[in-house]
């Protein structure tokens, strides 16, 4: 049963990823190609840049001076990403649906695996991008992505802590009335969030004169491609369970 499971929660997640890598392309990629543009004018503006160009320039042709991947087959390589990425995710929701079913959360399948969708966006995604928001191309500096990447992967942790210890109170105080157990769970789930908020380092590497509009159109386009394929993943393994032979 539990293969069966696995199978099926990679087959959601490959939709679900695919779903998501359509939002991206229709969404995000405009947004990339307007932040490389930007960052390709200031290169070019630079003085510095032109200067080791002209340097350099008979040394090597011009076909070598391009990006080991075209923009095309960076557009191709986002649906093959996602859409591994979704087969991956899909088979660990269907492990950890699997192991909370019957012991954690509502007794309705369908609605269990909406609402494990949901805690998983929250905590996997929602709470690290509060803190780190994603960025375009042209933002941030290179020699800081090692400690930018342990600060993302700290926030990751924290929400997976906060919406663990959230559910944990709501449980322990479940015969209270309906008004304390949600103020059990949303204290036990903002606390550490919180915490961790005025804990860990802030990160603001946008340089001077970057459009703002571009900026937050391109990080509202990353929280929407993940919410899109959070979506996916619960209503589709909701419709999967539904339908789901008894056992």
């Amino acid at each position: 049963m539990i293969v069966k499971l696995i199978v099926r929660g990679m087959l959601v997640g490959l939709l679900a990823g695919l779903f998501a890598a359509v939002f991206a392309y229709t969404a995000g990629e405009p947004r990339i190609d307007r932040a490389i543009a930007l960052e390709e004018a200031a290169a070019a503006a630079s003085p510095a840049g032109a200067h080791s160009h002209e340097a350099a320039q008979p040394a090597h042709s011009h076909d070598e001076d391009e990006a080991p991947v075209s923009r095309n087959g960076q557009r191709l390589g986002l649906f093959l990403a996602l859409g591994l990425y979704g087969v991956a995710v899909g088979g660990l929701f269907a492990l950890v649906y699997a192991a909370v079913r019957g012991r954690v959360g509502p007794r309705s399948e369908p609605v269990l695996a909406v609402t494990l969708a949901a805690a998983a966006f929250l905590a996997i995604v929602l709470v690290p991008f509060l803190k780190y928001p994603a960025n375009p191309p042209a933002v941030g500096d290179p020699e800081t992505i090692d400690q930018r990447t342990v600060l993302y992967l700290t926030a990751v942790v924290v929400g997976i802590l906060a919406v663990g210890a959230g559910t944990a109170a709501y449980r322990y105080a479940s015969r209270s009335e309906p008004w304390l157990r949600w103020l059990a769970g949303g204290a036990s789930l903002l606390v550490p969030v919180a915490a961790a908020w005025i804990l860990l380092p802030e990160i603001d590497e946008v340089p001077p004169g970057f459009p703002a509009d571009l900026l937050w159109d391109f990080r509202i386009a990353s929280l929407g491609t993940q919410a899109v394929f959070w979506l996916g993943v619960g209503a589709l393994f909701a419709f999967a369970a539904r339908r789901r032979s008894p056992v």
